[in-house]
């Protein structure tokens, strides 16, 4: 019984040490770098994870553009008067087709019926000189009449002709045909005709409005030779070549729709001031089984384009192997295996163009051909990653 007081103190000092134990947190796990994740095997076989390497396929560089939908000069028209009028008729509007020579618009003026009285007084007069031309030509040949009389009808007659070819001209311009206008057709209004088949763009005034010869009444485009015109950037435009095809999308028609084709025809000389960038223009393709996308298009829609370069052996991983970021992509690689499982870490990419899946890519760190990397399951990496670190990325 002398050890009995011994036992219970070892036992209290034994519990108060348990007690101790319990009582201090577990020690936290060593942290990891941001980039890198961990997977135990249970997770591994879960996510299908897969390795590979770089593969090396020939696949077409191609340079990055951007630029819209247009049409040549000579098929966009603003339409104005040649003579200052009020609008008296407006028959067109906004967006409907209109024939080359159709009337858009009707004018009048008080000056119109001026513009034709002249002529018509013009051409009176020329008859008459021509009648005393006849006359002192007459007395000329027989000695009775001055020759200088002759002389100056003569001028006369030829003054008054070249004055009714002015007028003449004038008449055309603003519509009237002169041959046709007598003393009882005079007329106060004149029609505005389009000079080109296409379509109204805009109709910049109403009815009852006065126009001077400087205002634009209406504007015609001819959708008949659309084309693209994109600007690229002084760094690329030495690899743009004149027969290059062309992918565009129109993103206002959202992600899906399908590229469309282009090839270039002509590529700028000069500079833009602004930009630093190149003018290109390239033609449509409006036969094939992308005519009736190609005819939905509008002059002015903004495009994104890929113009195809060449073909050139170039580093690539499959699609699922990307994990998109903005203008840079992910992906992964195994750094450390273990009984446990297996660490990976993530690294930065540019992308290239992509051809059966397969995807060109610019790593923005150095790796080497041999490099175990993940080309399956890289989103499952990410979120995991992503998880680890808060959903920060």
């Amino acid at each position: 019984m002398k050890y009995l007081p011994f036992l219970l103190l070892l036992l209290a000092a034994c519990g108060k040490k348990a007690d101790e134990t319990a009582d201090k947190p577990a020690a936290a796990p060593p942290p990891r770098a941001p980039n890198e994740v961990f997977l135990n095997k249970a997770q591994l076989q879960a996510a299908g994870i897969e390795l590979g390497t770089f593969t090396r396929r020939d696949l077409g560089t191609e340079v990055q553009a951007t630029g819209q939908i247009d049409v040549p000069p000579n098929h966009k028209v603003s339409v104005t008067a040649i003579m200052g009028g009020y609008v008296q008729q407006l028959p067109v509007l906004p967006g409907q087709f209109v024939q080359r020579g159709s009337v858009l618009a009707t004018l009048r003026n008080p000056d119109y019926l001026k513009l034709q009285q002249d002529y018509l007084q013009s051409q009176a007069r020329i008859v008459f000189l021509k009648q005393e031309t006849a006359r002192q030509q007459i007395l000329n040949d027989e000695d009775v009449g001055a020759r200088r009389k002759l002389q100056q009808a003569a001028s006369e007659l030829r003054t008054e002709q070249a004055a009714a070819g002015s007028l003449a001209a004038q008449l055309r311009l603003i519509g009237l045909k002169p041959e046709t206008l007598s003393a009882t057709s005079i007329r106060p209004s004149v029609p505005l005709i389009a000079p080109i088949g296409g379509y109204v763009k805009a109709v910049l005034v109403n009815p009852g409005q006065f126009v001077n010869p400087q205002d634009v009444l209406i504007e015609l485009v001819d959708r008949s030779d659309l084309h693209l015109e994109l600007k690229v950037f002084e760094r690329d435009i030495a690899k743009v070549k004149v027969g290059q095809d062309i992918l565009f999308r129109v993103p206002a028609q959202g992600a899906s729709a399908r590229p469309l084709p282009a090839t270039v025809f002509l590529v700028g000389k000069a500079f833009d001031d602004d930009g630093r960038t190149v003018s290109v223009h390239a033609h449509l393709h409006d036969t094939g089984p992308d005519a009736a996308a190609t005819a939905a298009l509008l002059p002015g829609q903004y495009v994104s384009a890929r113009i195809l370069t060449g073909r050139t052996p170039q580093r690539t991983l499959p699609e699922d192997a990307l994990v998109p970021g903005g203008e840079v992509s992910y992906a992964y690689y195994r750094v450390k295996i273990d009984a446990k499982g297996s660490t990976f870490r993530r690294f930065s990419v540019r992308p290239g163009a992509t051809d059966q899946g397969q995807v060109a890519i610019s790593p923005l760190d150095k790796l080497s051909d041999t490099t175990h990397l993940v080309v399956k399951g890289s989103y499952f990496l990410d979120a995991e990653r992503s998880k680890g670190q808060g959903g920060d990325e």
